[in-house]
């Protein structure tokens, strides 16, 4: 069974709907690369992948500025890729390797770009929520216009110091779009067993923060809606949260069996509602591209990533004077 068919015309150009694709495409083939290394026993520690949810990150960096800043939890190798951080420097940082983002020192869980405006991978649940506001505070003591996304999953949305930074936010009118990445597990307990709430946004109400839920499956709804919270934030209104309803394909982490959920459930969600596909529909049935045309990207796209595989293995291990670098800045 193919995708679910969309009826609606996309709003955007050809172009653009090809430059989706091909950022989606690029995150899940990287991501399978990297369960492939970490299977190889190249990757250390915990290693959570995106493989389902590129459609998220994708459309919200969609709606983004030059000098918007963004800070995500620790499945956050979709992130680096779409605010344009280099592959190779990803994947040897997720080797531990001298060529990676953070040299080496990070890993998966906590690489930065200041360059990029990328402020983390956090490994402490919820942590990045208040350090989220704090970087739009800066914006907004600055009066610069600028705008941050600051991303957290369900699971973490039941972490008291998000509500504290809900409330701090909305007394100071940040310019933070709050993103909840519902992919619906957590670490491994569905949300109906662990949230009281259906729609979790809406615990925002109560500090007078507008937000909505939105098809994390399907890039262009994820698009339009992130441009609406853009220009609330923009326009000095404050904060606004996005529940960005969408379904990782693998478990918490690589370790993680998923055994809390059918194999036949998984299954059904990729037939039907994957974000690449959506966008391959969208390409071929509105002739923007043809099967050779698609089948050149994914070419140009698993060369990126194998190049990237091979600079992470290729790259020295990191220095032991590299322990006293950049510890303070």
């Amino acid at each position: 069974m193919a995708a679910r068919k969309t009826t609606k015309k996309p709003n955007v150009s050809a172009d653009e709907l090809k430059h989706y694709y091909r950022e989606m495409l690029l995150i899940r083939r990287f991501e399978e690369k990297a369960g492939q290394l970490y299977g190889m026993g190249l990757i250390g520690g915990f290693c959570h992948l995106y493989i389902g949810q590129e459609a998220v990150v994708v459309g919200l960096e969609a709606a983004t500025e030059e000098g918007d800043k963004r800070i995500t939890s620790y499945r956050d190798h979709g992130h680096m890729l779409a605010c344009g951080m280099d592959p190779g420097g990803v994947m040897a940082e997720l080797t531990g390797r001298e060529g990676g983002l953070s040299k080496g020192k990070g890993g998966s869980m906590h690489m930065f770009s200041k360059e990029k405006h990328f402020y983390g991978g956090h490994g402490i649940v919820g942590a990045q929520v208040p350090l989220g506001a704090g970087l739009a505070f800066a914006d907004r003591y600055k009066d610069n216009g600028r705008v941050t996304f600051a991303y957290f999953g369900d699971g973490a949305s039941n972490q008291g110091q998000v509500y504290e930074t809900f409330n701090m936010a909305a007394l100071w009118q940040l310019p933070v779009i709050f993103v909840i990445e519902n992919n619906q597990y957590a670490m491994g307990t569905a949300q109906k067993r662990s949230t009281s709430t259906p729609d979790i946004y809406t615990r925002g109400e109560a500090f007078g923060i507008p937000g909505e839920t939105v098809d994390g499956m399907n890039v262009l709804a994820v698009k339009e809606a992130s441009e609406k919270a853009v220009a609330h934030c923009r326009a000095g209104k404050g904060p606004y949260i996005l529940e960005v309803k969408t379904y990782r394909y693998r478990g918490h982490s690589m370790s993680d069996p998923a055994k809390y959920r059918t194999r036949e459930e998984v299954q059904k969600m990729r037939e039907e509602r994957d974000p690449i596909e959506q966008v391959r529909e969208m390409l071929l049935t509105g002739k923007h591209a043809s099967e050779d045309d698609l089948k050149a990207i994914d070419k140009e796209i698993k060369e990126i990533v194998n190049k990237a595989a091979d600079f992470s293995k290729e790259s020295p291990e990191p220095s032991v004077d590299e322990l006293w670098t950049d510890i303070y800045a």
